[in-house]
């Protein structure tokens, strides 16, 4: 039997869930799920330029399964662009990290608008 997952602490929810191609109707492909954590990981790594060991520690995971995260997401995003599939965020085992944890999370939707938790 395999080890439960733990959850993932997430900053935030995405802004948008659900990208497709232009002119081809959503139910016309089978749609990618992009987990949270795995938006989450996209975030972390490639937008805010965190190194894994920084981005798994504020996700509260180990860098290893930061790193599978990361690469299952770049799989699901690079399918997704080339086969033209409508790609939806959802899902996962996630949490949502608090103010006094969030210190690592530029941007972070807890934080003012001064940028201060």
């Amino acid at each position: 039997m395999p080890r439960p997952s733990t959850q993932k602490t997430i900053c935030r929810m995405p802004e948008v869930s659900v990208f497709k191609p232009a002119g081809i109707h959503i139910s016309a492909r089978e749609k990618i799920i992009l987990t949270l954590e795995e938006f989450e990981s996209i975030r972390l790594a490639d937008k805010l330029g965190l190194y894994q060991d920084k981005a798994a520690e504020s996700m509260g995971t180990s860098r290893q399964t930061f790193a599978r995260i990361l690469d299952s997401a770049h799989k699901k995003v690079a399918t997704a662009l080339v086969e033209s599939r409508p790609l939806v965020i959802e899902g996962g085992n996630v949490k949502f990290c608090t103010k006094d944890s969030c210190h690592t999370h530029p941007g972070c939707s807890t934080r003012d608008s001064e940028g201060k938790v």
